[in-house]
């Protein structure tokens, strides 16, 4: 089929597409919900706690679910996305999937769509629902929070803090893209790899990582040496340089990538 991009085409190869990864798509939410409940039931302030309610700042100690957000979403995106187009790694079902009238950009959108959009969208979602659950709970109980500390205030929910929080919102805007740097390598590997799409992706990204960063910090040494190191007033400006500088290359990034597994795909069908 020729690489052109049909609207009407491209609405039923996605309605098709959500017959084959709808239901585990929508088991895996459930299992995502399941686990965040587990860990915030868990981790959450508790009444009958006699410490570790509070943070520094005297407020409830909710800085643990920063890490559950980030750690779990990196591992449900990932996951979805190398499982996309798993299926060309097995011959028998890799020819009906070859076969499907829909062209290798229509394909590749499909999955940009799936995985980087819907599996994106659907995970903030559900975790914004668990975590303001849990938000209104404890701001239900939060009188006898203030028995032990009078001036606790009431919780906030993370999506609170990252829309009204100046600092939160700086880093969401300049690591926007990463999401989908991260969707777009496994996306890759699902298509390049035939088998263990998942395991050879992160290994690969591991290696490919070390030498990255071990060459630059090479670089860095040779182009820096017998220079003194002077600071100045407009520190903040260069860290909103390197800030820029990281939003510029993951999207970059993110591009390269989406065009790697078009024309991996496009060699998978010839």
């Amino acid at each position: 089929m020729n690489n052109t991009f049909n609207i009407n085409r491209f609405g039923l190869l996605l309605k098709r597409q959500w017959l084959d990864f709808g239901k585990i798509y929508l088991i895996s939410l459930l299992v995502v919900a399941g686990v965040l409940i587990g860990f915030y039931s868990y981790y959450i302030p508790s009444i009958e706690k006699r410490t570790g309610n509070f943070d520094y700042e005297g407020n409830l100690d909710l800085r643990f679910r920063y890490g559950i957000f980030l750690i779990l979403g990196f591992l449900f995106t990932s996951t979805v996305a190398s499982g996309y187009f798993s299926i060309l790694g097995q011959k028998s079902r890799a020819i009906l999937e070859l076969m499907t009238p829909a062209s290798i950009t229509e394909k590749l959108l499909s999955g940009i769509f799936y995985t980087a959009i819907v599996s994106l969208t659907g995970y903030l979602v559900i975790f914004y629902l668990v975590d303001l659950s849990f938000v209104k709970y404890l701001n239900s109980n939060i009188d006898a929070f203030r028995i032990t500390n009078p001036k606790v205030a009431e919780a906030q929910s993370i999506t609170y803090q990252m829309f009204n929080d100046k600092n939160y919102r700086g880093y969401l805007e300049y690591f926007f893209a990463i999401p989908f740097l991260i969707t777009s390598i496994f996306l890759l590997g699902s298509i390049y790899f035939n088998r263990f799409h998942y395991i050879k992706t992160a290994i690969s990204v591991m290696i490919f990582s070390g030498i990255a960063f071990y060459a630059i910090y090479k670089a860095g040494g040779i182009l820096t040496k017998n220079m003194v190191n002077i600071r100045h007033r407009g520190a903040h400006n260069d860290e909103e340089l390197i800030f820029l500088l990281i939003l510029l290359v993951t999207s970059g990034l993110t591009l390269i990538f989406w065009t790697i597994a078009h024309i991996r795909l496009k060699e998978k069908e010839v």
